[in-house]
C-alpha cells in the first residue's frame, strides 16, 4: 500500500506526468478493481455498461451540455449520482471530494458492485474524483494515485484540480500526523 510520506511534486512534475502518457483514449479504462473511467459516450450506452456488469453511475458533468445522465434516464437498471461540475480551473471540485469518495466506497460495497465514473471526455473531472477517492480510501499520495490510474488510462485533471487535489494531500498528511501524535 503507498502512504502519503513521500515530497509532494509540484504541478509542472505532476503535468509532466500526465503528458509523459502516450496512452490512447478509449471509451472506458478499469482503472482500479472495479472502478471504471470513461466519457459521456460510453455513459449513455446502457447496454455496453451492463456488458461490463456496471451497477453504479457517478456522473461529473452532471446538467453539462449532451449529459442525458440522471436517475430517470438509467431507471432502475443502475444508481445514478451526479455533480453538477464544470471543468474550469476556478470551479471548486474539493467539496466533492469526500460525498464522491463516499459513493465510490458504497458502490465498491454493494454486491458485485462495479461503479462508471465519468464526465464528458473521462479526463478530467472524473478523473480528479477518483484520485481523491484513492487519497481518501486508500492512503496514497497524489503522485502513487496518478501512477496508478496512468497505468490504465490516459488522464488529464486541469491545472486547478490538481491544486485542489495537492490540498487534499496535505489536509491528510496532517490528520495523519496529528493521529501519531495522540
Amino acid at each position: 500500500m503507498n502512504t502519503l510520506k513521500s515530497a509532494a511534486p509540484s504541478l509542472k512534475e505532476l503535468e509532466h506526468a500526465m503528458d509523459n502518457c502516450r496512452m490512447e483514449l478509449n471509451e472506458i479504462d478499469e482503472v482500479w478493481s472495479n472502478i471504471y473511467i470513461g466519457g459521456i459516450v460510453i455513459a449513455h450506452n446502457k447496454e455496453e455498461l451492463k456488458r461490463y456488469g456496471i451497477t453504479h453511475i457517478l456522473n461529473a458533468a452532471h446538467n453539462a451540455w449532451g449529459s442525458k445522465g440522471n436517475q430517470a434516464f438509467y431507471s432502475r437498471e443502475f444508481l445514478y449520482h451526479g455533480i453538477a461540475a464544470e471543468d474550469s480551473t476556478d470551479f471548486d471540485l474539493s467539496v466533492y471530494f469526500y460525498p464522491a469518495s463516499e459513493y465510490i466506497h458504497k458502490a465498491l460495497s454493494s454486491p458485485n458492485g462495479k461503479i462508471l465514473v465519468h464526465c464528458i471526455l473521462g479526463k478530467s473531472r472524473s478523473a480528479t474524483l477518483v484520485l481523491a477517492y484513492l487519497m481518501i480510501h486508500h492512503n496514497f499520495s497524489l503522485a502513487a494515485a496518478l501512477e496508478k490510474i496512468l497505468l490504465s488510462r490516459a488522464i488529464s485533471p486541469n491545472r486547478g484540480f490538481l491544486k485542489q487535489l495537492q490540498d487534499l494531500e496535505l489536509e491528510l498528511r496532517h490528520r495523519i500526523s496529528l493521529c501519531q501524535l495522540q
